[in-house]
């Protein structure tokens, strides 16, 4: 008797298991999650790239059969479409090699599938929120997102999402009128972090673009302020990222042992502040809170990172003036210091790099005005 294997909600690890039909592995990846209350809880899935990996072996005692028709007795919830876009993308493949739907699958084939996450069953209700649009073709919409924005509904939210927002203004596609709470989606940015993501507009895209965040061709890089000074200019941290086991509003490093998952975050220097300084971090992965907790590890919290310690003057002097001038740029930049702000990919339809920036929002520059000013004047400041 076959049995089938779910596709995945947002908590799963490797699972192994027996059936007639193949032994299959579902790995549930991503990489920089949304959080999706005002308190920015953190989701079941402790990353942020929204695709899913399925990997069986087929059984030896398998009739050939069209590996879309094989596919589909053993996913539930998955149309043939889903999976005939995932071929079309070349995101089936059997022993290592893409194949088309027609293929036929033999015994002991191992079939390897990266699909977009499922639809979850939750009303979306499209609403005219005005979005920052930075490009837009038949395939894809790059959006500008503002500090704020929970991505996609969830728990305590579920209007005023970007999703509502893009189910409004692309409701005349077919992917957006689904009611999908995750419709195009590939990644996502904390509410509070602004910048740029891409959302796919049809099946095609969806499948082309989550494989690329599985093989982490994915060009990202974000802006950060950041307490305290670097002895080196660039560097890389490594450490397994996980669920904190004191506060599961956080996550954690794990730099041995199994827990957690493989996180790598690159950084450079860009500016120097003495008490601050303001890098920009490049994504090898990307999971929950990956920038924040990686720096908090290493001893460099976000500037103004209430989740995570830097809201609280960790570098500088006790003259009042500096209190009250930190103060200030808290009240300017009252959430942490992070911007999104490249992104680069492969286009899905001409197969070309395409690169897109965007600039700092104007929270992030006021606050490096001021800094500026400091250093320039800082004898004023420590008197």
């Amino acid at each position: 008797m076959d049995q089938k294997f779910n596709e995945l909600p947002l908590e799963a690890d490797i699972q192994t298991e027996s059936a007639a039909g193949g032994s299959p592995e579902r790995e549930c990846l991503s990489d920089d999650q949304e959080y999706t209350d005002e308190t920015e809880s953190v989701e079941d899935d402790p990353q942020d790239e929204l695709y899913e990996h399925f990997r069986l072996t087929v059984d030896r005692g398998q009739t050939m059969l069209r590996i879309d028709k094989f596919l589909k007795d053993r996913m539930e919830h998955c149309s043939r479409n889903r999976i005939q876009a995932a071929a079309d993308s070349g995101n089936i493949l059997v022993n290592g090699k893409a194949v088309k739907s027609s293929y036929r699958v033999k015994p002991l084939d191992v079939v390897s599938i990266v699909m977009p996450y499922p639809r979850r069953e939750v009303e979306i209700i499209p609403e005219n929120i005005p979005l920052n649009i930075v490009y837009e073709d038949d395939d894809v919409i790059l959006v500008n997102k503002e500090a704020g924005m929970v991505v996609h509904p969830g728990h305590g939210n579920y209007s005023g999402t970007l999703v509502n927002a893009l189910t409004y203004h692309l409701r005349n596609l077919p992917l957006f009128q689904e009611g999908d709470m995750r419709a195009g989606l590939v990644h996502r940015i904390d509410k509070n972090t602004s910048g740029l993501l891409v959302i796919a507009k049809n099946e095609r895209a969806h499948a082309v673009l989550a494989r690329q965040f599985f093989e982490h061709t994915i060009q990202r890089r974000y802006v950060a302020l950041v307490w305290g000074n670097f002895e080196e200019d660039e560097g890389t941290i490594t450490g397994n990222i996980g669920r904190s086991r004191h506060d599961r509003l956080k996550m954690a490093v794990y730099p041995e042992g199994d827990d957690g998952k493989h996180a790598v975050t690159h950084y450079k220097v860009l500016k120097r502040y003495g008490y601050v300084t303001l890098v920009e971090c490049r994504l090898e992965t990307g999971r929950t809170h990956q920038i924040r907790v990686h720096m908090e590890w290493i001893g460099h919290p976000l500037f103004n990172d209430e989740r995570y310690g830097g809201d609280r003057i960790l570098k500088g002097t006790t003259f009042s003036k500096y209190r009250q001038f930190i103060e200030n740029c808290f009240t300017i930049l009252p959430r942490h210091a992070l911007h999104a702000r490249s992104l680069g990919f492969v286009h899905p339809t001409t197969h070309r790099e395409v690169y897109f920036e965007s600039e700092l929002p104007a929270d992030m520059k006021a606050v490096l005005e001021k800094w500026d000013n400091y250093i320039a004047h800082r004898d004023t400041f420590e008197e």
